[in-house]
């Protein structure tokens, strides 16, 4: 999912964070670690201001002095790619590049892995059959259902719109009509 300027509500039923500016990943890994990567580089949050813009606003060169926390050192834009470049020296970004380069082991993959497709797919059809309680038919129908129903679904749903915004049919048959 990719939020702009999501709610702080919102932002902390996240877990993982994903800050791409110019086209780079500034910032990869969990939330709980955001904030401390922008203030190894100088720039704090303040308490008014929700971590979601925050977050929006640190890497843009309009908004980013606002944040600047070093008052002992004078103030310079720092780009995109030096942040993107500051994260791979930064400990998430350290963990995630040995976690990249450790050779995959089959032995301890997680259990929800399936060893072949068609497992997957008949696991996939009993779980359809649990949640349609038998709604799902014969394995020949590829949909569960008969062509009818699903004709009288649509034709339904269809009906539906056409009733709920008839204003907007009759104004389009007045338009043609003259």
């Amino acid at each position: 999912i990719a939020l702009l300027q999501p709610t702080p509500e919102t932002y902390d039923l996240f877990n993982d964070i994903i800050l791409v500016s110019d086209g780079q990943i500034v910032y990869q890994g969990p939330w709980e670690n955001v904030l401390e990567f922008f203030e190894a580089k100088g720039f704090r949050c303040p308490e008014r201001k929700g971590v979601a813009n925050f977050l929006q606003e640190v890497t843009s060169r309009k908004d980013q002095h606002q944040y600047w926390a070093n008052k002992d050192e004078p103030y310079s834009y720092v780009s995109t790619q030096e942040f993107a470049d500051t994260f791979q020296s930064f400990h998430v970004g350290r963990k995630q590049g040995q976690e990249l380069n450790t050779p995959f082991d089959k032995r301890k993959r997680p259990p929800y892995c399936f060893d072949n497709f068609r497992v997957w797919c008949q696991q996939k059809r009993a779980f359809e059959s649990l949640i349609y309680k038998g709604m799902a038919a014969d394995e020949t129908s590829e949909y569960g259902v008969s062509k009818k129903e699903l004709l009288k679904a649509c034709f339904s749903r269809e009906w539906l719109l056409m009733k709920r915004n008839s204003s907007v049919y009759i104004f389009k048959m007045m338009q043609v009509s003259t």
